[in-house]
This record gives C-alpha cells, structure tokens and sequence, in this order.
C-alpha cells in the first residue's frame, strides 16, 4: 500500500473463524502501487466510473476487503480459536477496494472514494512470495499485517436474519408423505406462502418466484394435494411435468424417481424424438416428464389413446418460455389443447361428476403481467390463483450486476468476445470471495480459449491437499489439454467432451475443489452445478450460423445457478455485455420485460394439427380454439405487437384474429392439406395428417409438393438437407476439415455425391452426414457422431 499504509479491520467480539497453518490461503487483495502505476490501465475505465455496475444490492453486499480476493479458503472451519495468518500483496491488479464501513479507507489519490468502483485489467498474475508461516512479503519488501476474519458461520437452513415463526414446518404433511421433503425441517418463505394453495385446494395456480427460491418443491406439494385427495390404488391419474429444457427434465427424472418411487409412483422421462413404444410405458408411468415438442406430438395422437384425458395436475416450469420466438407457440397450443380436451370430454360426458378437474400449476420467473398467465388459465368455474414473490425473499440474496464493455463498429463479435477473456481474472478477484465461480461462454471453442487464458492469467493459491486432489482428477481424464488446466484450478466442460471427463469435472466442481469452471449456456441448463459467482461472459451467442442475443429464459437460468443454499448466504452474477446493450440487460434483471405470445408466427402448423384432432372443426370453433390461448389475452391488451391497430375495441380484434385464422386456414387448403365439406366444415387430408402426425414444418411440407417424382437420390439428399427440422445443426469451424475431407479426399473414402466447393453452410453439413452414415463411412468426431444421431433421428419422421 503507498507509504507503507496498513488498513486495519475492527473486530467486535464476535466468533473468530480459524484455519490452521498449513491451510492457510486467506488473501487480502492488497495493490502494489507505486506512483507511476497508478494510472487506470485500462480503456473504458470512464464508463465504470459513470455507473457502470448496476448493482441491485444492499449494504450487507458490499463485501469487507478481506474477502474480495480470488483465493479459495480450504481446510475445516473453527469456532473461537485464533487466526494467525499472513497478508499478501497482490502484483499490479488495478482493482480498487470495496471497503466495508468497519475498515478505514486509504486516503490516497491511487483509491477512489467510490465503493463501486470495479475497473477491469489485462495484466493480473497473482504471485505470491512466503516468507515464512507467519507473513508474506510483496516484491518491494513491505510486511503487511495480518487480521483476523470475521465471516459470520451460517445458519444451515439458509434461513439467517428471518423469523421462523412465518415459516411452515414440513411436519404439517401427511406422514406417509414427509419422506418426500425430507430434506429440511421447514419450508422456505415462498414455499411457505403458497402453500395454502397448494395442499389445501384444487385451484389452478400460477407462481411468479426468482429463480432460485425453491419452485421444485411447490410443484412437489401440488403432487402431495393430488395423492391426498385421490382414492388408492393410484391407477388412473397422471401426473404431467413439462420444461423447456431436456437438461431440465432429466434434472427432475433423477431427482423424482428417488423421491417418488419409495411411495410407489413411477416416472417417465419423454424427450426427443422418442419410438411409439412410449405409448406402452407411458401407460404404466404416474409422473410424467416432458418438453412441450414432444407433449406437443403425444397429444396430437390422444384420440387414439386415452391416457392425455387421465392427466390430473399438470405443471408448467419456466412459462415465462412462451414469449420464447421458436419455442413459446408449442407450449401455448399444449396448453390450449389440454383445456379444449378437458371441455370436450365434459360435453361429451353426460355424468359431468366423471369427468376428472384438470389442475395447472405454473411457475414463472420475475416478469411483471404473471397476471396474464393466470387469467389464460383460469377456468369458467374459478380464476387461477396469482402468487409474486419478491426478488429480496430469495433463500440466498442474488446482486446481479452488468457491465458494458466498449465495442467498436469494425470489431466482429468473435473479436469482442476474445477481449473478453481477460477481463475475466479481475472480475473473479473482485466477486468471487474464494468460492466457487462458474463462467457461461457462447461455444465450445469459447470455452477451451476463456480457460486457457485465465489459467495463465491467475495463480489460485491452493493447499496441498487440493492439490493432490486434482491431481487425482486430472490422471483419470481423457483430454490432455483439460488434465494440464485442472491443476491450475481451472477446467471446462461442455456438450463435445467425453462422458467420464465430464463427470469427472462435475465432481471436482461439486466438492470445492475446483476454483473456476468455465461451461457452454446450453449443457449448464440442465446440470446442476451451483456456484458462489455467476458470470456471463457475452450476450450473443452463436446459433444457426450467427450471432444473436441470449433469450431472456436462457440468462435467468444461467443466473439462477449462483448461489448453494447449502454453503452461501449471497451470491453475485455478473452480465458482461456491449455497452450498447447494458441498459436492456439492467432491464431484464429487473424483470420488466413484458411476456407476449408468439402463437401469430407459427399459427399454420397448429391449426392443421387441431383440425386433425377434430378440435377445431369449422371457422366459429377455431376463433373459439384462438379464445382459449395466450395470444388471445394479449392480443386484447396490446393489438399493435400483433399488427393490429391501437384503436380496436375487443370485437374488432376477435375480427382481426379470425382474419388471421382465414388466411392460415386458406394456406392449409390451397396445398390440399385440408377440405371444406358444403357445410363450411373442415377435413383433414392424408397429407395434412401425415404433416401433423410427424410434426412437419409447413415449409418443409411446400418444399416436398415441388416432388415430381423422377429426382435422383442426390437430388433427394438435396431436398432433405434444405428441411427447416435440421435448423438447430450448428456448423462449427473446427468441424470443417473432417467435413471437407469426407467430401472430397483423394487418399480416404468419401461420400458418393461430392458437393461443390469447401462445406460451408448447415444444409452442407447436414447432406454430408447423411452421406456418410448411409456410406457407412466412420467418423471419428464425437460431437460430430452427436450430430448425425440428431439429423437420424429427425430425418426418420421428415422422410
């Protein structure tokens, strides 16, 4: 510290948390400053300076010197015994401190007055110099002295500083259903607020929680109301569990076949592009675990089996996803259609006391019209019951911060994001308090780059017993370039690596021992990998062959890893993005952005399927079909997202809506996917159930009526590359070299109609993959064999 300056912390007479020697790693992050250094090194130092952490915390985030430094603490902790530990200096890390109010402030022109004040460097190699046990010494030979930490010991509950009168004990379940939630004595503060609702009634019920606050165990108790109420044996109901995310639904498979089971219920995982055989095991399954595609093609054939109409309870994870642009219209319809089955059935039915309620439970994060959902799924009888809980009840306080890094017009998105990687090692000095930090990156290659950075960028201070353990982890990995990482305390893991290898650097996250994991957004969805600090490094990410911004769905659940309720009592994400796009990402965090429906854009596709199943079966029907979905109730309170003008009243819109309905209607007929009988009433062609039943895109579907029927097989592969179904087949550039040499190669057996040209589009791609396996020519690329399991397994129901 200039002039040899020694900050000193006032301890009360609070426990004082110890290590011993050997164990020791607490470091202060104290600055090397010398006059000449104490320039900010760094280009857009300015705009920190003018706000540039948003920042939605309270004093207690504002963390104490002491534990802003990188380095992890490892070793047993004990209660009322002494610290002796050494301080550090920390070579040129142009880190400016938060100092908590307990601690005196350097009064110098090389700190800035500002607590919020974070600049960012390039250069920041932690190297330490020991002395001895007792002190270490920085390069200009100043002893520093050493303190005392005064972390507080958590309470293990996650429930510190809240009264637990206002929560409920989980003694209030039924007996034979406590092993459920076996886990913890109470239930947290949301769980606590909905659980009236849930156990006590039947109404349909729409939860709006930060992510992170415990929504598993709501869609738990609304499972434990159902088996209450229903008479054993359990055999005709059915549970329905639907996420977006197949990561996510294999989360909860795991996670509810052990809970369930014991109580005799089975689960049934139903995701990708799964064989008719599931019909049978689906018979046999209680709880039923699914992404809305594959509800979506389940139901589209409930006429013939009748297990959709045993569906009791049906829950909703990440609604939110319906103002998804590819994804949102399918979990619409889904919805849409479980409502029209549940009212036809009770039309159909004569006794109207046979016909089973059907419960929604729905969960969302942070968005501001929750309202809307609940009115959607309401029923004519009661309305849905609409619970927000605030951002401050969440069991480990999140601050969420963004900076906005200068991006220059000519500097390409793949330049901005290689800048990037060495803003990291501050950030994690700053944030990560010697925790567990996960960093999200946008591709594979990202990934491997971002970890090799850092780990010459930062020396992590590890004890020698971490560091046999990762040695360990490191002899049993495949990949040389990981097993080098992973003693520098820095690995990665994404969806291309090896299996073992990635359980293996599950593990070595899982228990601490690992330091910093950086990971691709998509495989982070679904494993579960809690970390003290979240960053986000970059908002655009690569899919289809360009760049293009996160979806909102995507950062909540990269941010909803920060935080192990086990071990933490806050926890900090940090967004790095353009400063062009800081303010709509502050936005977003605030949960501001309103949830629309995106069923207008994709309208065609689901209206041929309700017209297959009979459930609209004339224009009236359908404009009643277009009144039981989300679009519907938006389209009322903002016609101009829907291309309707502003002054409508809601029977002009109902008019604008079946405009809409007409046109799609007479797409459908004009490719004879559908008829008019003399009663204006509509019929299903072959074609157009064959397009329903396989789940065929409308474009795919015009593209196949150019057939004449003289194509050569070339032409055929051609046409069935072009399919929109192969959309999500990325191309990577490290895949080129084998893809080009399967092409063409004069020295290895290559495909039988060679293309023209390097490959360099996803149609390339996909058409040299189908090539190859129907050549039967091996490939020995695993993400690439991952892929053409993939394009398989869409190709079979395309063709």
């Amino acid at each position: 510290a200039p002039e040899k300056e020694v900050l000193q912390l006032n301890l009360g007479e609070r426990d004082k948390i110890s290590f011993q020697h050997e164990n020791l790693k607490v470091v202060s992050s104290f600055l090397s400053f010398d006059e000449n250094k104490s320039k900010p090194v760094i280009d857009f130092s300015q705009q920190l300076q003018n706000k540039a952490l948003s920042e939605n915390s309270d004093d207690e985030s504002v963390h104490s010197t002491l534990r802003k430094s990188l380095f992890k603490k490892s070793g047993n902790i004990h209660k009322n015994t002494e610290f002796k530990a050494g301080s550090v200096d920390v070579k040129e890390i142009g880190t400016y401190l938060n100092t908590s109010e307990n601690m005196k402030e350097v009064t110098k022109e090389g700190f800035l007055r500002n607590n919020h004040h974070v600049p960012i460097t390039k250069d920041s190699d932690f190297t330490l110099h020991r002395v001895n046990n007792e002190e270490i010494v920085s390069e200009n030979g100043i002893k520093i002295q050493s303190f005392s930490n005064a972390s507080e010991i958590l309470d293990m509950t996650g429930t510190t500083r809240r009264k637990l009168e206002i929560l409920r004990a989980v003694t209030e379940i039924p007996t034979q259903f406590r092993s459920i939630f076996k886990e913890f004595p109470y239930f947290n503060y949301a769980q606590s607020k909905a659980l009236d609702d849930l156990l006590y009634t039947d109404r349909n019920f729409v939860i709006c929680a930060p992510t992170g606050s415990g929504k598993t165990v709501m869609f738990e108790l609304a499972i434990t109301r159902l088996l209450m109420e229903a008479p054993l044996p359990w055999l005709n109901i059915k549970v329905v569990y639907m996420a977006p995310i197949k990561a996510l639904c294999s989360q909860r498979f795991d996670d509810w076949k052990e809970k369930f089971g014991p109580i005799g219920l089975t689960c049934k995982e139903l995701t990708g592009d799964t064989l008719m055989d599931d019909l049978f095991e689906i018979h046999h399954a209680d709880i039923i675990i699914t992404t809305p595609e594959k509800w979506d093609s389940m139901t589209r054939r409930w006429r013939d089996n009748s297990i959709v109409q045993l569906v009791r309870l049906f829950l909703i994870d990440e609604v939110h996803v319906i103002k998804d642009e590819s994804r949102g219209a399918t979990l619409e319809v889904v919805v849409s259609r479980m409502k029209t089955i549940q009212s036809s059935l009770w039309r159909l039915l004569e006794k109207h006391d046979t016909v089973p309620p059907l419960r929604f439970v729905a969960v969302s994060a942070t968005i501001p019209n929750t309202q809307d959902i609940a009115e959607w799924l309401s029923d004519s009888k009661m309305p849905a019951v609409c619970l927000k809980i605030d951002e401050d009840q969440r069991p480990v306080k999140l601050r969420k911060i963004v900076l906005g890094f200068p991006c220059s017009d000519n500097q390409t998105e793949f330049k901005f994001d290689l800048t990037l990687n060495y803003k990291i090692a501050s950030i994690i000095q700053t944030y990560s308090e010697q925790k567990p930090a996960l960093v999200f990156c946008a591709t594979r290659k990202g990934v491997q780059q971002a970890a090799s950075v850092l780990a010459k960028d930062a020396k992590f201070l590890l004890s020698i017993e971490q560091k046999q353990r990762l040695q360990g982890f490191a002899n049993s990995l495949k990949d040389s370039k990981l097993r080098d990482l992973l003693t520098y305390g820095v690995a990665y893991h994404h969806a291309g690596m090896e299996i073992t290898d990635r359980k293996t650097i599950e593990g070595a996250f899982t228990v601490g021992d690992l330091p910093v994991l950086f990971t691709t957004s998509t495989l982070a969805m679904g494993v579960n990998l809690p970390a003290h600090l979240v960053v986000i490094k970059s908002t655009m990410h690569y899919v289809g062959g360009v760049f293009q911004e996160y979806s909102e769905t995507d950062i909540l659940q990269m941010i909803g890893r920060a935080g192990r309720p086990q071990f933490d009592t806050t926890a900090t994400a940090v967004i790095m993005t353009r400063c062009s796009t800081r303010e709509r990402y502050i936005q977003m965090l605030n949960g501001a952005d309103i949830i629309e429906s995106s069923l207008h854009r994709h309208l065609v596709e689901h209206l041929n399927a309700e017209i297959v199943l009979h459930t609209v079966t004339d224009v009236s029907v359908a404009l009643e079909w277009i009144r039981s979905t989300f679009l519907y109730i938006r389209a009322l309170k903002n016609p101009t997202h829907y291309g309707f003008s502003s002054g409508l009243d809601k029977v002009g819109i109902e008019a604008k809506l079946q405009e809409l309905c007409l046109k799609n209607l007479n797409d459908l007929s004009s490719f004879d996917l559908i008829r008019m009988d003399e009663a204006n009433n509509f019929k299903p062609t072959e074609t157009g159930r064959l397009m329903a039943w396989y789940y065929i895109a409308f474009d795919t579907v015009k593209q196949f009526f150019t057939i004449k029927g003289t194509e050569t097989l070339n032409e055929l592969i051609i046409m069935i590359s072009n399919c929109t179904e192969f959309v999500d087949v990325k191309l990577r550039t490290n895949e080129k070299k084998i893809l080009n040499s399967l092409n063409k190669d004069k020295d290895k057996i290559t495909i039988r109609f060679p293309m023209e040209g390097k490959i360099k589009t996803r149609e390339m791609k996909v058409n040299c993959l189908i090539q190859a396996q129907l050549g039967c020519i091996p490939i020995q690329d695993f993400t690439l064999t991952q892929d053409t399991g993939r394009i398989f397994r869409n190709g079979l129901r395309v063709t």
